[in-house]
């Protein structure tokens, strides 16, 4: 048997009304035995070359080979070998675990005695033997990316399709399911691995590194990062505020990219800067002189943002847009002994918290840990079953639609209306808001020029792909200028680059004194906040800087855990209680 279970030369797909192709002459080829990592930024072209793999699209021209068939003209021959799984794992909600499962194994045709054996493996193997029952719609975001993995496995193919498995779960599902997939592959499995988390592309055995339908790289990982070498850089615990350290790091012609990393600013330096550290003053990024630099190893992360011609600079042009807001270090959110039951489920369980103006609060914690829950009744969405919750001073409970005045919300889920056009989103809610007249117009056009909506306007919301959806969200939500912004999940399955726009624009509105509450399933992203809410089974079990929840999970084997490993750390030990 061949090792090379896909290959293809040339591969053009165009759709029509498309100035340019999906995919532009791409060659490339899957082997088995491997984590093939397929990365790209929004739109690059990753979810058509599966579809195309697969025989769901025709090419419009070049070479395709799958599993040693054409997969257009001989689709039967490869529907049993493959398993592909779409993105949002591609389940019906309304069925139970067993009923998903039975639906898949009619269309594969796995019958009789080998079906009843096959689930035997597949729910003992997923670890869902407990939910058979269970409809889809009610599962963690962890269990339905298991479930979604088991119906793709039904038929034991010899080459699997994952279409961004990890978007929306937590660090603890993707790791579960990187093991999962990782025994696969040792069994002989091909395994291609879309992906929007560049840490899960490291782990790959080789990559394929898309870019508006380009191939701009195909090899290991390690040949991605190693012309970064010399040039990634930790700023070591730099005083004053870090925030605005960065923009002015970010905005240096030597600097391509930097984040907020604990108490130090990782940077990244063009390959063509003037001097390098240690021979880069501190003093011309405004930090004291005495700070110390100290070299790190590249990621794939920075070698893929150095690819795309470094990240967005610093500057926020949404924070220019936007009043300013006196710091006066009061507490403008907070939650009392917060509780909310569904039936005889508690989904928060007594949760105490509190947030100072100019914050950035994060709050963390697995798929179905009672995030979103809290979070609804902290915007008035949700009335607590105990406790209190209150923005500005105003009990939710009581005072709801005055408190939505003076905050903004961005959900989890993309929330506007698909069938209206960008514009009629953007009018509708500044008109909820009570923007009217020319202010109104104003603030429409401003929030397209900022968020580069110009050239989608009057097209329908639905149309749009996941990340211009994220930003007109995120529009939505500022366009009133309000002192509090709930943020959940904003950069959930969008590219790298378009995350860190919004990190840059989330900076700067803390900068003019916006308040920020916000989840996040990305650990580099918790860095960020000035304090975590670590959130398990409804309870906070923990509370503190990014730093100081770092330090709970040190050990002496690991001494400098990473946000993840402190994540992954503390809810284990939680469950070891």
């Amino acid at each position: 048997m061949s090792d090379v279970v896909v290959s293809f030369a040339d591969l053009t797909k165009s759709f029509k009304g498309m100035a340019a192709p999906a995919l532009a002459a791409v060659t490339g080829e899957i082997r088995r035995g491997y984590i093939t990592g397929l990365v790209g930024p929004d739109g690059a072209g990753k979810t058509t070359l599966l579809r195309l793999i697969a025989g769901l699209l025709v090419p419009s021209s070049g070479r395709l080979t799958t599993l040693g068939h054409d997969p257009v003209d001989a689709a039967a021959a490869i529907h049993r070998e493959l398993g592909y799984m779409p993105q949002k794992f591609g389940l019906y909600e309304d069925l139970s675990v067993l009923e998903n499962l039975t639906l898949h194994a009619d269309l594969r045709n796995v019958t009789g005695k080998e079906r009843v054996e096959t689930f035997a493996r597949l729910l003992a193997f997923t670890d869902l033997q407990r939910f058979t029952g269970r409809f889809a719609g009610k599962l963690s975001g962890g269990m339905k990316q298991k479930l979604g993995l088991a119906c793709a496995l039904l038929g034991k193919p010899r080459l699997l399709l994952l279409d961004e498995p990890g978007v929306g779960v937590d660090p603890i599902s993707r790791k579960e399911l990187r093991n999962m997939v990782g025994r696969l592959v040792d069994d002989g499995i091909a395994v291609v691995w879309s992906t929007a988390y560049l840490e899960e592309a490291e782990l790959c055995g080789t990559t394929l590194v898309l870019n508006e339908g380009q191939l701009i790289f195909s090899g290991a990982p390690e040949a991605m990062t190693a012309p970064l070498a010399g040039r990634c850089w930790h700023l070591r615990n730099p005083a004053g505020n870090k925030r605005r350290l960065l923009a002015r790091a970010l905005s240096h012609p030597s600097i391509s990219d930097g984040t907020i990393q604990g108490h130090h600013l990782r940077l990244t330096f063009r390959a063509d800067a003037a001097a390098m550290p240690p021979n880069f003053p501190p003093a011309d990024l405004g930090a004291p002189p005495a700070t110390e630099w100290a070299p790190v190893a590249p990621r794939f992360e920075d070698a893929f943002i150095d690819r795309m011609g470094g990240g967005p600079g610093g500057d926020s042009v949404l924070a220019h847009h936007v009043r300013a807001i006196p710091g006066d270090g009061s507490v403008v959110i907070e939650a009392l002994q917060l509780t909310k039951k569904f039936g005889d489920f508690t989904a928060t369980d007594a949760v105490t918290f509190h947030v100072r103006r100019g914050e950035i609060y994060g709050l963390l914690g697995p798929n179905g840990a009672g995030k979103s829950t809290t979070f609804k009744m902290m915007c008035g969405l949700l009335k607590p079953t105990a406790g209190r919750a209150t923005v500005v001073g105003l009990d939710l409970r009581h005072s709801a639609g005055r408190a939505r005045q003076k905050l903004g919300y961005m959900a989890q889920k993309f929330s506007l209306y698909g069938n209206l056009s960008v514009r009629s989103n953007l009018e509708f809610f500044s008109g909820i808001y009570g923007l009217t007249g020319a202010k109104r117009r104003d603030k429409t056009a401003t929030m397209a020029e900022i968020f580069h909506l110009g050239p989608f306007l009057d097209a329908k919301t639905d149309s749009l792909s996941l990340g211009f959806k994220q930003r007109l969200a995120l529009a939505c939500a500022v366009m009133h200028e309000p002192d509090i912004l709930f943020l959940d999940e904003p950069t959930s399955g969008v590219d790298p680059v378009t995350r860190r726009e919004f990190w840059t624009h989330i900076n700067g509105l803390v900068e003019r004194g916006v308040t920020v509450m916000v989840t996040t399933h990305f650990m580099d992203e918790a860095e960020y906040c000035d304090r975590i809410g670590l959130v398990y089974r409804g309870k906070l079990i923990a509370e503190g800087t990014p730093d100081e929840l770092k330090g709970l999970a040190a050990t002496t084997d690991d001494a400098e855990p990473t946000m993840e490993d402190a994540f992954i750390a503390l809810i284990q030990g939680e469950e070891e209680t």
